[in-house]
């Protein structure tokens, strides 16, 4: 939603012109009229107390958590089209942005920001450790958006514990509402019997995955929606899956389910024991595992960059350099090898620069406290709210009593109406209790994140190469092999971080990307080991 544009302000060319952006997180927060008007007063006030014209306005009603908001595309729009007006003014910083994409994209602006309700006014020409906290600022709002999913997730587990499935039926089970609307699951009465003798052929211990595989399908065993054909994969899963039991695992616990289970326990412990006897089997023994293969691709030709020992004891990594991709390339990339420890020490000083010393550790937590105190004035507000219509509802309630004990309505009419506004009740608890976990965990987690970083290097000298494979992952994205060198990205919000911090060392600019280090590839053969051919 966009406000009409105002007119516009050449008879006023003393007074700097700004835009205005005003943006609330949902429908529901719009139509309770408590954002929207409170944001423009302010910046309208600040405008004029600042000597602003304000030549647009712009107002945003949905979600952040993605790119495209329509208002705020517009606002990018006008600012590239009008390079005089250079002046931004926003209530405070997440109200701009809670992705960093849209970081980027106002960054790119090259514009004068002025959040009004922080007291900060960010441009070019502001000093590192403001770009910095403002940085953080980004990466907290990102941070919450995605804490706030991490409540839906909450519920789910709430859910788990009472004995509901909280997702999607699986095969042999179909979702249905009880009559006290509660959502649950129940045995599909064309499936179950299959999954059932699925269960029963394989636990005799003769007969293969796949074999149970052709005689399920033979039963008539597919996929509920699509029809299709159920793969080898997908009965090895259903042979693993607890839920048929009547228990089922949620988020690394198990709990006691309410609803009938398909096969009974001793049946699917048998099965567990036959399928751990043959993989024990099959298991192949000293295979050694190496740190950085998988993790990286080859920038000629995208092949995977893959480890392997040579003389027993020395660990080059080469590319792959499958079929007909790397043929008549002037410089084969089956032809090249780099040492374990080349990239190793690469990767190590990646990770340094996620570092940050106690100066940047204390604008990290002025930021981090001044980010949550605004997002605990709006946890407070909304509590206020939700408290408020509890309290109402259970008013209602009262007086409907009332009214029925003195006959001015029936028993019918009372039950419907007072179930209707308890559930509503019900409804209001749970957000305050979503409110109040959120901004519990705010801080803590913010915490947490900038704590992985800052350790980050430390870590990685210490572990086992599984555990490097798994930081790396986590920390970085589309590693490859190119001209001598890791080229790399830190993932959201790493990126962030990254480069804020680079900022206030005077050494770049606000760059996700990590810049290549400089280290040959060996070239055509050394003493240890000649190129394949």
């Amino acid at each position: 939603m966009r406000k009409a544009p105002k007119p516009t302000l050449e008879a006023q060319p003393a007074r700097k012109q700004a835009v205005i952006y005003a943006r609330v997180s949902s429908k529901e927060q719009e139509k309770e009229g408590f954002s929207i008007p409170a944001q423009l007063k302010l910046l309208k006030e600040y405008a004029a107390a600042n000597g602003f014209a304000v030549a647009q306005e712009y107002v945003d009603v949905e979600t952040a958590k993605q790119t495209g908001r329509t208002a705020f595309g517009e606002m990018v729009a006008y600012l590239k089209a009008h390079p005089t007006i250079r002046v931004m003014l926003v209530e405070k910083t997440d109200r701009l942005y809670r992705n960093l994409k849209d970081w980027v994209t106002v960054d790119e602006l090259d514009v004068e920001m002025h959040f009004a309700k922080e007291g900060v006014v960010l441009s070019r020409e502001s000093r590192s450790s403001e770009k910095f906290m403002h940085g953080i600022k980004v990466l907290m709002a990102k941070n919450y958006i995605d804490n706030l999913s991490e409540e839906t997730r909450k519920g789910m587990t709430e859910k788990a514990a009472q004995g509901f499935w909280p997702s999607n039926a699986p095969l042999g089970y179909r979702n249905v509402t009880r009559e006290d609307g509660r959502k649950t699951i129940e045995p599909d009465e064309d499936a179950a019997p299959i999954i059932r003798k699925m269960f029963e052929w394989y636990a005799w211990g003769d007969l293969s995955t796949q074999e149970v595989t052709k005689k399920a399908r033979a039963a008539g065993l597919v996929f509920r929606k699509s029809g299709g054909r159920i793969p080898k994969s997908t009965v090895a899963a259903i042979l693993r899956n607890r839920i048929y039991t009547g228990r089922f695992d949620w988020d690394g616990k198990t709990y006691e389910g309410r609803y009938e289970p398909i096969v009974p326990t001793e049946l699917w412990e048998r099965v567990q024991d036959v399928m751990d006897g043959r993989n024990a089997r099959g298991a192949k023994k000293g295979k050694r595992d190496f740190a950085f293969s998988g993790l990286i691709a080859c920038h000629a030709c995208g092949c995977a960059v893959v480890g392997e020992i040579k003389k027993e004891r020395y660990v080059y990594y080469h590319c792959t350099g499958y079929a007909d991709k790397c043929q008549g390339r002037p410089a084969d990339c089956r032809r090249r090898y780099v040492r374990e420890e080349a990239l190793e020490s690469q990767f190590t000083e990646l990770l340094g620069r996620l570092r940050f010393d106690d100066e940047v550790l204390e604008w990290v937590r002025d930021a981090l406290h001044a980010s949550h105190a605004d997002e605990r004035r709006e946890h407070d507000e909304a509590i206020r709210r939700l408290e408020a219509q509890a309290k109402r509802l259970s008013d209602r309630i009262h007086a409907m009593y009332v009214d029925k004990l003195d006959g001015l309505v029936d028993t019918a009419f009372f039950e419907q109406m007072s179930n209707q506004w308890r559930e509503e009740q019900q409804r209001c608890q749970r957000e305050i209790e979503r409110h109040r976990s959120a901004d519990k965990s705010y801080l803590s987690e913010g915490v947490a994140l900038l704590e992985l970083a800052r350790d980050a290097q430390r870590l990685f000298a210490k572990q086992e190469p599984r555990d490097k494979r798994r930081l790396l992952n986590f920390l970085l994205s589309n590693c490859t092999w190119h001209d001598g060198a890791v080229v790399t990205t830190f993932r959201e919000p790493f990126d962030v971080l990254a480069g804020t911090i680079l900022e206030t060392r005077g050494e770049g600019s606000l760059a996700g990307a990590a810049e290549p280090v400089s280290e040959k590839w060996l070239p055509e053969q050394d003493s240890n080991l000649r190129p394949f051919d």
